[in-house]
């Protein structure tokens, strides 16, 4: 079974969250990852875009009840007619996930790959979430650049699917 990593990001983001995601899409694709995202604009067209120039799968999950403003470098499209719930879709589907940048949406979607417990969460210049105290909630990986998410996501998402034996190499 192919490796599915979520990328999650902004509809409206910086110049740099378009590189990045970019970049992580590309990387990605060039491991044989299947990547799902939103599939709207912003960081969700820039990792399909990613994808698709190294010949890749990505797949969108819609939040509507249409493809209609579905990027147009998606390999396929999930029309899930669930607003924003389809986050919970996204998350659940994958074996890690790279959050670039930071929005409300975002947010929730960390959330949900935290409460999840089980798979990778890295973030590329995105959220930071403290506890009470000030400091950082352990659980999240930091990643200083593109190459470094990819490679903590296909790492531990490598080992972890296999049962902690590697029988596949990125």
């Amino acid at each position: 079974m192919p490796y599915q990593v979520s990328v999650c990001g902004p509809r409206h983001c910086s110049e740099q969250d378009r590189e990045h995601a970019y970049e992580v899409g590309r990387l990605l694709a060039q491991r044989g990852v299947v990547v799902i995202c939103g599939g709207g604009i912003g960081v969700m067209e820039a990792v399909a875009a990613g994808v698709r120039a190294e010949n890749g799968l990505v797949i969108g999950v819609r939040p509507n009840d249409s493809r209609e403003g579905a990027c147009p470098d998606l390999s396929a499209v999930v029309v899930t007619n669930m607003g924003e719930a389809r986050n919970a879709v996204i998350v659940w589907s994958a074996d890690a996930v790279i959050a670039v940048g930071g929005s409300w949406g975002t947010l929730s979607e960390v959330a949900l790959a935290m409460r999840r417990g089980s798979i990778p969460v890295i973030s590329l210049g995105g959220w930071t979430i403290r506890d009470a105290a000030g400091n950082p909630v352990p659980g999240i990986e930091i990643a200083t650049d593109p190459a470094d998410a990819v490679n903590r996501a296909t790492q531990r998402t490598l080992v972890e699917a296999s049962g902690g034996a590697a029988e596949h190499s990125f």
